[in-house]
């Protein structure tokens, strides 16, 4: 009698560590995602896959989240924040400081931000940047890229005007008067200009020299994260099917998109959608690669110009593993 309770008391342990381990892999993990900005079409396939169940598939509940205070890269590297949106230039930096965050995705595989002006300004190339006002956020990156490209068509970077425009989008700081041309994303700023009926002219950026076609915006997360890699794969097997979705179904994207930011312009949304669905993977083996060559010719640039002491790993400041 006393074996049967022993042999039934160890059934009964066995059956309850069982069920334990179901619940524990039934688990849902939190995980903040934070934006580099405001809600745009840059962010549509985290959207997308949060709207479609791809998170919830994985076992995650993913709370997207605007910096309130500090930046994307300080949140990921202090733990506030698994992921989130940064630019190639930030995660450089970043570790050239020792800050450990690493590049997971290329959202858009190359550069598609430029400088936007009004027609009337007549700002047609890089040379007509003298005389004219810069409204920016303020960072030393924006006037050393605008310098060097002035240098390299013999113009006076000493007559152009950087302004700190702040939070004052482009539109809002040339109506006024308080700028002339801003460094913009053509998939969203071009695209309301064309939707207001204003005529301007745009640079591109990574047309002007090739060394500034580099990946932004990008997914981060920290070294830690990599270490312990099970929820960053599953977040990235996610976040891949979403943006695969905005490539084939950029109308259906959009609305998701909208459905869960309902202030944004519709009409706005949408275009931008559909100038973006190519753009992701572009000429990619597949999205969000990233390529060695990108990440050490920008790098090459920063150390040429003195932004950053030295040459950084490239390798180890961003991986394929997660979208391959």
């Amino acid at each position: 009698m006393k074996k049967i309770l022993i042999i039934i008391i160890s059934l009964i342990l066995v059956v309850t560590l069982l069920v334990g381990c179901t619940e524990k892999t039934d688990e849902i993990t939190k995980v903040n995602f934070v934006l580099d900005w405001t809600p745009n079409t840059n962010h549509a396939g985290i959207y997308v896959a949060k709207a479609l169940g791809y998170f919830d598939e994985v076992g995650l509940e993913v709370n997207i989240i605007q910096p309130s205070e500090g930046t994307a890269e300080q949140l990921v590297a202090s733990g506030s924040a698994d992921f989130g949106i940064s630019y190639q230039e930030n995660v450089t930096f970043a570790r050239s400081e020792g800050v450990p965050i690493v590049s997971i995705a290329a959202i858009i595989q190359h550069n598609s931000s430029g400088f936007l002006s009004r027609a009337d300004e007549n700002i047609n190339s890089v040379s007509d940047f003298e005389n004219k006002k810069y409204g920016g956020w303020g960072s030393p990156i924006e006037e050393a890229t605008i310098k060097y490209l002035m240098e390299q068509v013999d113009a006076d970077y000493s007559k152009t005007m950087i302004i700190t425009s702040g939070d004052i989008d482009f539109f809002t700081g040339t109506e006024t008067g308080n700028i002339d041309y801003a460094w913009v994303f053509e998939g969203w700023s071009n695209i309301q200009a064309k939707i207001e009926g204003i005529d301007v002219n745009y640079i591109d950026l990574g047309k002007e020299d090739k060394v500034f076609d580099y990946y932004t915006p990008i997914i981060i997360t920290s070294e830690k994260n990599i270490a312990n890699d099970e929820v960053t794969k599953k977040f990235m097997k996610a976040v891949v099917k979403g943006y695969a979705y905005c490539i084939e179904n950029p109308e259906q994207a959009a609305d998701l998109l909208l459905k869960a930011v309902p202030e944004l312009p519709v009409a706005l949304v949408t275009n931008s959608m559909l100038f973006l669905a190519n753009r992701y993977k572009d000429d990619a083996p597949y999205w969000g690669y990233q390529s060695n060559e990108v990440w050490s010719r920008y790098m090459d640039w920063l150390v040429e110009n003195q932004f950053i002491d030295q040459s950084i790993n490239v390798e180890e400041a961003f991986t394929n593993d997660y979208v391959k």
